[in-house]
């Protein structure tokens, strides 16, 4: 680890150099890449150096363990004590910091919500969910944009795909996607039985141009009148955009938008992040046996998390936690949840990343 270390030592210190170079200074897209760089390498430089620091402080107080002075010698024994305890949460944290980053961490996201078992229940929650992610994002700071929602009667949702913008929000949502399950008390029961109905979440990383090409003589587009109810526009205009990847068969449907122009945009955007979605996932097929450690896929029929509305309860499945305070996440308040999910799966992260534990297995 220390060799690694030094390694990126070496490099923020370049990076330092080049930063300041009068030639880079003038090519903006090299300086803005050395920047994000020297800004993604100074957290783990400063903890490196702070761990040199005590790694020094700690061998100088050992060698005065054998001073022939027994104060000196005492107070020399407590120091490395609380030397050694801070090595060694330092050397937790950067083997945390030299994790290999998810390159998709720093993207905006695709979010997409569809009602699933449950029927009209089903698609109150979709709205509920809705409601939860945009006001913990907008508590961030992050913008959100509907691209694309399909409401049903009642005021729920059969379907919303929405993109969420922001510094690093797909590190923060990535772990939402999944089987949303809802327990309560639907307002047309009589009897007032507890129905359980479901929605499923993804969380696409949003693609950028040059990771996903899509050829336009491989896309068939639909235009046609939006449905709905109201709108100048509705009925009256062919502004709805239907695209369709040929080689894929995916289909994307946009009608949000009065001009025909802005809903292509917005279905050109799903339709890459879920070109992107399965390029990624057909190559983490391929790397199967890698894949078996990996914890948490995202798959959306896996059930993550159970919102019991007469318990006033959440529970997320996967890392057993519960909370007793389902109002104030609906609210918008994952933050605990988002933690402990991050905690978890950097632990497991660390521990499959691991050479001593893989060969105990």
């Amino acid at each position: 680890m220390l060799e690694k270390l030094e390694g990126v030592e070496v490099r923020f210190v370049e990076l330092e150099s080049l930063l300041s170079d009068p030639a880079v200074v003038k090519d903006i897209q090299k300086y803005q890449a050395y920047a994000r760089e020297h800004a993604d390498l100074n957290k783990v430089i400063s903890v490196y150096r702070s761990y040199k620091a005590i790694l020094g402080n700690l061998e100088e107080s050992m060698a005065l363990l054998s001073d022939s002075d027994h104060e000196i010698k005492s107070l020399a024994k407590d120091e490395v004590s609380s030397l050694s305890a801070r090595k060694e949460s330092f050397e937790a944290e950067l083997k945390k910091l030299l994790m290999p980053k998810d390159p998709n961490d720093d993207k905006n996201v695709i979010l997409e919500i569809r009602a699933g078992t449950g029927g009209e229940e089903a698609a109150l929650f979709s709205g509920d969910l809705f409601r939860m992610y945009s006001r913990y994002a907008e508590n961030k700071g992050w913008k959100v944009e509907i691209l694309s929602h399909h409401p049903t009667g009642s005021g729920g949702l059969k379907e919303i795909i929405a993109m969420i913008s922001g510094k690093a929000v797909f590190s923060t949502f990535k772990y939402e996607s999944g089987t949303h399950r809802v327990q309560r008390v639907p307002t047309t029961e009589a009897q007032g039985r507890i129905h359980t109905s479901a929605v499923t979440v993804a969380v696409l990383p949003e693609a950028e141009d040059v990771e996903v090409h899509v050829d336009p003589s491989e896309l068939r587009i639909d235009v046609y009148r939006s449905t709905g109810s109201g709108g100048q526009h509705v009925n009256t205009t062919d502004s709805a955009v239907r695209i369709t990847h040929l080689p894929t068969g995916l289909v994307v449907t946009c009608q949000d938008e009065k001009s025909q122009w802005k809903n292509k945009a917005k279905a050109m955007k799903v339709l890459k992040a879920r070109l992107l979605n399965i390029m990624q996932k057909e190559h983490d097929d391929k790397r199967s046996e890698q894949r078996k450690n990996q914890v948490g896929s995202g798959d959306r029929s896996e059930r993550i998390r159970t919102y019991n509305f007469p318990q006033g309860r959440v529970t997320d499945h996967r890392i057993g936690l519960t909370l007793y305070r389902l109002e104030d996440v609906l609210q918008g308040d994952l933050d605990e949840v988002v933690e402990e999910l991050t905690t978890f799966y950097q632990a497991q992260a660390m521990k499959n990343a691991d050479p001593a534990s893989t060969a105990k297995k």
